[in-house]
């Protein structure tokens, strides 16, 4: 049976953390997709994540790289909560065992942990930046060590940059996003 129409037009979209069991989180993602599509409530539903990682694996002596998930047994889920019966549908799905939060209520996750978990990019298409441009890394595994480089690539559509840092004696190239790097005041 469809659950009643609520007003949702002034309740913004935010993301949760959901617990799964083990190995679950792709059967939790499609049967949450099903319900939320059972119940008439697709627009209520923006995103599920699962983020993924490349990893390097070292097995008889070989190198590859390999898909791991981040957070095993989460997933996170970006919709327009509004009830206590769109909870029960939530954690009643196969293979979900609960919200995170204080007594298994959901908490929406602040901008900062968004970011972290790489749930939402930050699109940017217009950038002060320009090849040949000095900056220091302040984000990411080299930020925040002083690393200072030059720009050699800028990709907007991916919001990704190449610098050049000198590194162990000498210049390597490093794969930044934009919103890992600052210029360097002249």
């Amino acid at each position: 049976m469809p659950m009643k129409e609520y007003d949702i037009s002034d309740i913004e979209p935010r993301w949760y953390a959901l617990h799964t069991f083990s190995t679950y989180e792709n059967m939790a993602k499609i049967n949450l997709e099903m319900v939320f599509k059972k119940n008439n409530m697709q627009e209520r539903l923006m995103e599920i994540a699962i983020p993924i990682e490349d990893v390097v694996e070292e097995k008889n002596g070989k190198r590859k790289v390999v898909q791991r998930k981040m957070f095993p047994s989460y997933i996170f889920i970006k919709m327009l909560f509004h009830n206590d019966s769109m909870w029960h549908m939530i954690v009643n799905t196969r293979g979900v065992t609960g919200f995170v939060g204080p007594m298994g209520r959901p908490i929406a996750l602040t901008e900062d942990e968004i970011v972290r978990m790489k749930l939402e990019k930050k699109i940017v298409t217009e950038t002060d930046f320009k090849v040949g441009d000095r900056v220091s890394i302040i984000d990411g595994p080299l930020g925040g060590s002083g690393f200072v480089g030059d720009i050699e690539e800028i990709d907007v559509l991916t919001n990704k940059v190449k610098v050049m840092v000198n590194m162990f004696g000498r210049v390597m190239p490093v794969d930044l996003e934009l919103g890992q790097i600052v210029a360097v005041e002249s």
